[in-house]
């Protein structure tokens, strides 16, 4: 079996792409500097005129990085259909292209549905107006994607931490010496020193992140905003005291924290599931709040809505805390309905009890400028509450900001967590995340680039895509 070349049979495409790719670099470059010495052509265009040509150096360097870029785009596309067309003729591209076909027909089908229903979908239809928010959203997707199916074993070429004999340290578009009956015939990407599939352990490493950020990052919210809302609408000795705390934890370093929660003496003291213990609490709280806020003059939909939303709350709260063998251990075996690995807990305390202050001092912020509004004052004088006045008139006033932060912080959760693999920090040393895989490969990153390089691009562009996701919902919630 020959080994594969990167682009095979669609070759001729290469030259047009170092182009493209030239092109905009030096059109890019052309526009920052023309951008800081020129100023900006503010002339009014007539009414009724078309969009004409650009009136300056400025403009005209404009449009020449959008000209480049559609290029650039314009190839690449043309790399994915030749190489889902032609497979493994069209090289390593094209097989990668066929691999990932579950996710592409997923971007596709997501695309065109938020298109075609963007009207009725609020600050996330109007994300589609924006080109930079919808190149964040197609990166974060494709990833998202990437782990979900890759979690389903439906793109992976090979197990992620099986070790096939001769591939130790392969190049890229290597052979299998002897593949059997239904192997997959190449190391697409290579095989790194242990001889295991450089892309297989990729794509497994974008589920270890699609399960953990999120989630994590909406834990660590839940804690914030149940705590910043009341500090900043109440202020007094509540905000400083809650205050306090958050500066205490912000100012405590957060590697060593980590170290200190990883050390199997502490580990065995059970603080890390008693720290579980308590911030998994704080979705509990924040929903009984919110539902009791609501439909306190109603008792009948109130204990309706409580039970409907506690029940499977709470039981999911006592399965994640509970871990077999362990300080807390008190559920039976058949109700507890899935069982964390050590490690990964106390990476997720670490990233939520992180994260908390952050978002706590964000909420309070927004809640200090939010409760001097009308409309506040009209919740007052009404007779309400003052937990409905904060989850119920604040808070959904507050969405804009707030789900900005929340794909920033997705995007500081996923380093933080590549940056706690590379050190070898709470997960099981033969995890395929990034971190994990880039620690691994740079070992040897003087002689072999490849087992390093796709999981750093991948850490890399989707922290991108997370940025550019929050510059769009940005620009879009200061339009409302």
């Amino acid at each position: 079996m020959d080994p594969l070349s990167w682009t095979g049979q669609i070759a001729f495409l290469n030259p047009v792409l170092a182009l493209g790719l030239g092109l905009l670099g030096l059109s890019v470059l052309a526009w920052i500097g023309l951008s800081s010495l020129l100023p900006e052509n503010r002339a009014i265009t007539p009414s009724g005129a078309g969009l004409g040509l650009p009136t300056g150096p400025r403009e005209l360097s404009g449009l020449v990085v959008r000209l480049a870029f559609l290029l650039t785009a314009a190839v690449i596309a043309a790399y994915l259909v030749l190489g889902l067309a032609l497979g493994t003729g069209a090289g390593i591209i094209g097989a990668i292209a066929q691999r990932l076909l579950p996710v592409w027909i997923a971007l596709v089908l997501l695309f065109a549905l938020s298109i075609r229903f963007k009207q009725r979908l609020g600050l996330y239809g109007k994300l589609f107006d924006s080109p930079i928010g919808m190149i964040g959203f197609g990166l974060v997707m494709f990833w998202v994607f990437t782990g979900i199916f890759g979690a389903f074993d439906l793109i992976i070429t090979h197990d992620p931490l099986a070790q096939l004999s001769g591939l130790k340290n392969k190049v890229p578009g290597t052979p299998l010496p002897r593949p059997e009956d239904g192997d997959f015939q190449w190391y697409l990407l290579g095989g790194d020193n242990l001889a295991r599939d450089v892309f297989s352990r990729m794509v497994k490493g974008a589920w270890e992140v699609v399960k953990i950020a999120p989630l994590a990052t909406l834990f660590a919210f839940m804690a914030g905003i149940t705590l910043g809302l009341p500090a900043g609408y109440f202020g007094g000795r509540i905000d400083t005291i809650l205050s306090f705390l958050a500066n205490l934890i912000l100012a405590f370093p957060v590697i060593l924290l980590f170290y200190l929660l990883v050390t199997p003496e502490i580990v065995q003291t059970g603080l890390p599931q008693y720290m579980a213990a308590v911030l998994f609490a704080f979705p509990l709280i924040f929903f009984t709040v919110l539902i009791n806020a609501r439909f306190r003059t109603q008792p009948q939909q109130n204990r309706l809505w409580l039970s409907v939303a506690l029940i499977p709350l709470v039981w999911g709260y006592f399965s994640l805390i509970n871990q077999t063998g362990s300080k807390i251990n008190f559920l039976p075996q058949s109700l507890d309905l899935f069982n964390i690995p050590g490690g990964i807990l106390v990476v997720f305390v670490s990233v939520v009890f992180v994260n908390s202050p952050t978002v706590f001092r964000i909420v309070r912020g927004l809640t200090m400028d939010i409760k001097t509004r009308d409309y506040v004052a009209a919740a007052q004088t009404r007779g309400e509450r003052p937990w409905y006045i904060m989850l119920w008139e604040v808070l959904p006033n507050a969405r804009g900001p707030l789900i900005v932060d929340f794909c920033l912080r997705i995007g500081y959760t996923t380093i933080l967590l590549g940056t706690l693999g590379f050190f070898g920090l709470g997960l099981p040393p033969e995890s395929p995340d990034w971190g994990s895989t880039i620690n691994e490969g740079r070992k040897l990153l003087a002689i072999y680039l490849h087992p390093a390089l796709p999981p750093a691009f991948a850490l890399l562009s989707l922290v991108l895509g997370l940025n550019l996701l929050a510059d769009g919902l940005r620009e879009e919630s200061m339009k409302d």
